[in-house]
């Protein structure tokens, strides 16, 4: 086997060992690092969420509430107001609406759905053990969830993985307590406004208290989600490194070539002409103070001392007789 060959199938024999220890760690850190990237994506659409949470609570909310105190007057007549119902129920007049945009979830919700055209994996609930919108009742799963919250006051967020139809899927949970503007729709029906309650009706949504764990905010993604997400990185990488070992072969090669083979080369010609007699041969060419050209002197005084030795042989020879 020749030279290249050996050191090819070396370098092949390193590099596959190195390259198969390099795809064993790098499939889980990968793996790894896909879920953490998820849940992060989880926590930043969680925050806007909550964003959204919070702007529909100190503006959106007291805008509407402020036209509707200024439509009614500040000092309204009671029978004004009795004017007004009887107006109302005859028909003369329209009775006032319900916003559900009014209400943070509605308002964080409804955001979510407009998100998801762009994030099509992640999926938003707040899910509600006692909800006013059907929509928000709470799952099995998710009351479990939501009952961790209650049973575990320090929690903030805790994420977890769970069996679904479709397959696995990673979750992001965090707790919604009750505040005080809460209990103004939520405490009783009697103290809720009244369009809602005609709206939604008084099953659900009251005997709320203040501060206790009423919801959780929950993002769901497919498990499926990072493990593609982790299988396209280590595919890229895995190409990648292919291709550098490649490369680099083709590189070692011509180098070895051009700094080993070819000078042991010319020395194995040049020791095959001087094995057949030809003594007359120039000096090989030293160049630098590496091995190869420390091999290159030493050949050249091997030369000069077989040649030497040969014409001296010569002189020392009897002559022919015959």
């Amino acid at each position: 086997m020749r030279l290249l060959a050996k050191f090819s199938l070396i370098y092949i024999i390193v590099f596959g060992f190195g390259f198969a220890a390099t795809a064993y760690l790098l499939y889980a850190h990968l793996h790894r690092n896909a879920r953490e990237q998820v849940l992060y994506n989880a926590r930043l659409l969680m925050e806007t969420a909550l964003a959204v949470r919070t702007y529909t609570i100190d503006e959106i909310t007291p805008a509407l509430s402020g036209a509707a105190r200024e439509a009614n007057g500040p000092n309204k007549d009671p029978s004004e107001e009795v004017f007004r119902d009887l107006c109302q129920k005859k028909g003369f007049m329209e009775k006032p609406e319900f916003h559900p945009q009014t209400i943070p979830a509605y308002a964080a919700t409804e955001m979510f759905l407009a998100l998801r055209k762009n994030y099509p994996n992640y999926f938003y609930k707040e899910a509600t053990l006692n909800p006013t919108n059907p929509r928000d009742k709470a799952l099995t799963w998710e009351e479990d969830v939501i009952r961790t919250f209650r049973n575990r006051p320090d929690l903030t967020t805790f994420d977890g993985q769970r069996e679904t139809p479709f397959g696995k899927a990673l979750f992001l949970a965090r707790p919604l307590r009750a505040q005080h503007e809460c209990l103004q729709c939520h405490s009783t029906p009697a103290s809720a406004p009244p369009e809602m309650v005609e709206r939604y009706g008084t099953a659900n949504g009251f005997g709320w208290n203040e501060n206790d764990v009423i919801a959780a905010q929950i993002i769901s993604v497919p498990v499926s989600l990072p493990v593609e997400m982790a299988n396209r990185a280590f595919r890229h990488v895995l190409t990648s490194l292919t291709l550098v070992g490649v490369v680099a072969l083709v590189a070692l090669n011509v180098l070895l070539y051009v700094a080993v083979v070819r000078p042991i080369s010319a020395f194995a010609a040049r020791a095959e002409d001087i094995s057949k007699g030809h003594l007359d041969l120039p000096a090989l060419p030293v160049r630098g103070s590496d091995e190869i050209a420390v091999l290159a002197a030493a050949f050249n005084r091997m030369h000069r001392s077989v040649s030497m030795a040969m014409k001296l042989l010569e002189k020392e020879a009897p002559p022919d007789d015959s």
